[in-house]
């Protein structure tokens, strides 16, 4: 017997796979949320901080992981690597509470505004995936590109997975 909590998330994707994607003007005009998923059934989400908008990380949610993050007000993705539905947290307890989700004009994509529970959302000890920068053609010397590291690591990933 279904619970409460699986009534609502079945309701939620029952209404994101009832939206109409045929018209062009309506998708971007229009106030009826229709998010395009990709051939594999995806669409691309980017996390950032609510509060200062560092880019936290970005992953990818099809429509049984988009139903339960509006359902439960935390991000739930799903992992390409695992095949499987990756509820952000549920491991390390380092949660990310969402404030707003955006999509762009086409609905293709998703910003997700979070606030992150604990130390960090990086599964290598950073509070951002994005913790090293890429050199640009004036910064670039040797054969090689190095990354430049930007970040500290906040936790040890070793203490939590």
């Amino acid at each position: 017997m279904p619970t409460e909590p699986d009534i609502a998330v079945e309701a939620l994707r029952d209404k994101l796979t009832s939206a109409s994607r045929v018209d062009k003007n309506a998708i971007e005009k229009d106030l009826a949320f229709a998010p395009k998923f990709d051939a594999s059934g995806l669409i691309t989400a980017v996390t950032v901080d609510a509060d200062s908008g560092e880019v936290l990380m970005v992953a990818y949610m099809n429509e049984e992981s988009l139903a339960q993050t509006l359902a439960m007000g935390e991000a739930v993705y799903f992992s390409r690597s695992r095949q499987k539905l990756w509820h952000k947290g549920a491991t390390s307890g380092h949660t990310q509470e969402v404030i707003e989700i955006r999509t762009d004009c086409d609905q293709d994509a998703l910003v997700l505004r979070v606030r992150q529970k604990g130390p960090g959302c990086c599964h290598a000890g950073y509070g951002s995936c994005f913790y090293r920068s890429v050199p640009l053609a004036a910064e670039q010397t040797g054969a090689a590109l190095v990354l430049h590291q930007i970040a500290d690591a906040t936790y040890n990933p070793e203490d939590v997975y």
